[in-house]
């Protein structure tokens, strides 16, 4: 199994929010102070080679962050291999738990929910895994966003305790590219 967290670290189409309110680059929109850390992400879009340890294959993920719902959240939105797999995060600042926090819905049917913090430069989150075929239940994930604007991630994929596969990731920024759906 395959996925950007994010996360990310698929941590967030900026089309969307181009067309709904026009700004100029150098305007500065608002955004949760909570989730003021992505800022240096949002609005771009990032090419990573995903290697999973257990099969050794590689693939090409297509990550486009954006900020969403007035600042409120961050909307990653990826996909893997031209479409193969993708997925859908919305990240935000919990109030009654005062956490990050995010969901990530996916092309193969299940979904996740977790929790996130920062650690410096290093975004560490833990998800809960909902209705996955291969009885993955939680994903650790341990991204490092560096100075050249590279997010780095590592993944851990776990059945029950026990860790069932892992992967790790390097993102550069890209243009002309975008996530495919079929």
């Amino acid at each position: 199994m395959i996925r950007t967290c994010l996360l990310l670290i698929s941590l967030l189409g900026a089309a969307f929010s181009a067309m709904a309110s026009p700004v100029t680059i150098t305007e500065k929109r608002s955004l949760a102070p909570e989730l003021e850390p992505f800022r240096p992400y949002i609005g771009k879009t990032y090419q990573g080679e995903f290697k999973d340890a257990s099969s050794g294959k590689t693939a090409i993920d297509i990550s486009q962050w954006e900020r969403a719902l007035n600042g409120q959240a961050i909307r990653i939105l990826h996909s893997m291999n031209e479409g193969q797999y993708g997925g859908e995060s919305i990240i935000f600042y919990d109030q009654s738990v005062k956490k990050i926090r995010f969901y990530y819905f996916t092309t193969a049917g299940f979904y996740t929910q977790g929790d996130a913090e920062f650690d410096g430069t290093t975004f560490i989150s833990r998800e809960q895994v909902t209705g996955n075929a291969n009885g993955i239940t939680e994903v650790r994930v341990k991204a490092r966003f560096d100075a050249d604007g590279h997010l780095s991630m590592d993944s851990e994929y776990l059945k029950g305790d026990t860790v069932a596969n892992t992967s790790s990731a390097i993102y550069k920024v890209v243009t002309g590219k975008s996530p495919v759906f079929k």
